[in-house]
């Protein structure tokens, strides 16, 4: 018993490491031991501590196993079966960690209404403890209360709980008004390849921030006497860069002007979330901010973030993918319409509310009814652009939806070094997609979906495609370790087996 054990974790280890692009002498090189040891290690010919197998998951960024309970988490799909009824859509991921970070900027009480309860945030939540920032699920668990101390503990940062969360990034921007020598860990989160933090730095520079990257931590420091004397136009129009200057300049004493913003939803909730701070925010929308910082936050603010147009998105190819009828509601209706235009280019079924708005007030949602409808590849090839153009975090789910549509769909995903790369494994449940480089993917249709067994590819989006691309095809399949999914989603499979699906959650070692 105690070799198939070993076998298996093996096993994972080894499907890890692959999906990760890593050779065997890449994984020895980061643990510190031999190419064979770890040879001997994936054929299950070696003993392995708990202590090993905790340093190989975090070296691959894949909880192989946890201290604490059985294994890591893997779900059992049995596919072809139809969704009906109707879904809500849950509060924004991104939004959400961005307004965690936020809260750092004021000294007073922060209650965040219907957080989303998802591995990313219980990271963030994780770091602001051990740097004593209190923070505490109230009203049944749905609403979170952040009380801050009046000095940061920053020696005491909970360094792993910070590696796997790339949104630590954003902890610079309000820091560097509280201290003026920090240090924080590499962000880390998804694999999608090299992502450097240098447009960060070319924004917070403006401020007097410094930032050395040794050792596997950022070493900051502030020079007060600078301040940004004109307007900061930023070397990309990214959402977490534009949310970093943002916080930056909220507590900036004076009117700091940011050019190439983005205005994607995420920096929208941010905006709305710094007016109630007492920050006066010009230009919300457009790619031109104009920020009237006040040097102090000391205020108790109650704040509803908005729905999250990916986790919509993902409703709809689930609807799309299992040729079912499906509302879904508390749809953030701007900030989906081009992917909505061109899904009735391609012959989606489908009619939509009247708008309303969501709980923050100024959010446009609809319900949105999806039906079974005879797709047709698009003419002009899928490709992401910055807000108001086809969200980047959505142009995966195209690859489940032109897998299913008549004919053939170029999807070019520009923005990530590898991420197209993971949509290939659709090809190991039937699909058609060939790899014309590593940002460029030709999917063919329609698919005859097939169940098969494989391992969660490293980054959200590609994960969820696979999910849904399981849950169309006959037959019961498995994906193995679903870390991954549960950092940008609340119960997922529970929630989709409430419209109609049948997943299983079970565990193995």
């Amino acid at each position: 018993m105690a070799d198939d054990y070993l076998v298996r974790i093996g096993k994972l280890i080894r499907d890890a490491r692959q999906h990760r692009g890593w050779t065997q002498s890449q994984l020895a090189e980061a643990l510190g031991t031999s190419q064979s040891a770890v040879n001997r290690i994936e054929r299950g010919n070696q003993n392995i501590s708990l202590e090993m197998i905790a340093r190989i998951g975090e070296a691959l960024d894949s909880e192989i196993v946890s201290l604490g309970y059985a294994g890591p988490m893997h779900l059992r799909v049995v596919g072809g079966r139809r969704l009906s009824g109707a879904i809500d859509v849950k509060t924004s991921k991104n939004a959400c960690v961005a307004l965690l970070c936020a809260s750092l900027l004021n000294q007073g009480r922060t209650v965040l209404r219907r957080v989303a309860r998802i591995e990313e945030v219980y990271r963030l939540l994780e770091v602001l403890a051990s740097i004593g920032v209190r923070a505490r699920w109230i009203n049944d668990g749905v609403d979170l209360e952040i009380v801050p101390p009046a000095e940061l503990d920053l020696a005491s940062i909970d360094a792993e709980a910070a590696r796997r969360t790339r949104s630590i990034i954003m902890f610079l921007g309000p820091l560097l008004h509280r201290m003026d020598h920090f240090k924080l860990p590499y962000a880390g989160g998804c694999d999608l390849g090299t992502r450097t933090i240098e447009p960060h730095m070319i924004a917070l520079r403006r401020f007097g921030l410094d930032i050395a990257a040794t050792e596997g931590q950022y070493h900051a420091q502030v020079d007060r006497s600078t301040v940004p004397d004109r307007p900061i136009v930023l070397t990309e129009r990214g959402d977490t860069v534009t949310e970093n200057a943002l916080l930056a300049a909220a507590r900036h004493d004076g009117t700091t002007v940011i050019r190439n913003a983005s205005s994607n939803y995420m920096v929208q909730d941010l905006c709305f979330f710094l007016e109630a701070l007492g920050v006066k925010v010009d230009g919300i929308g457009t790619t031109t901010l104009t920020v009237h910082g006040v040097p102090t936050i000391d205020v108790d603010v109650d704040y509803s973030p908005s729905e999250d147009p990916v986790e919509a998105m993902s409703l709809v190819a689930a609807a799309v993918v299992t040729e079912s009828e499906l509302t879904v509601r508390r749809v953030p209706i701007e900030f989906l319409e081009i992917e909505l235009a061109v899904l009735e280019e391609m012959g989606l079924d489908h009619d939509r509310t009247p708008e309303y708005f969501a709980d923050n007030g100024r959010t446009r949602l609809v319900d949105l009814t999806v039906r079974p409808s005879k797709l047709e590849a698009p003419i002009d090839k899928i490709h992401p652009m910055p807000f108001p153009g086809l969200n980047i975090d959505n142009v995966p789910f195209f690859a489940a939806i032109a897998a299913v549509a008549q004919g053939k769909t170029l999807i070019h995903d520009w923005v990530y070094d590898n991420r197209a790369i993971y949509l290939t494994d659709l090809n190991r449940l039937g699909g058609r997609l060939q790899l014309l480089d590593p940002h460029r993917v030709l999917v063919e249709g329609p698919t005859r979906w097939r169940a098969a067994e494989m391992m969660c590819p490293p980054a959200l989006r590609p994960a969820v495609v696979v999910l849904l691309a399981m849950m169309a095809a006959e037959g019961t399949s498995v994906l193995r370790n679903v870390y991954v999914i549960n950092r940008g989603y609340e119960d997922l499979a529970e929630r989709l087996n409430s419209i109609g699906a049948q997943i299983e959650t079970f565990r193995d070692i």
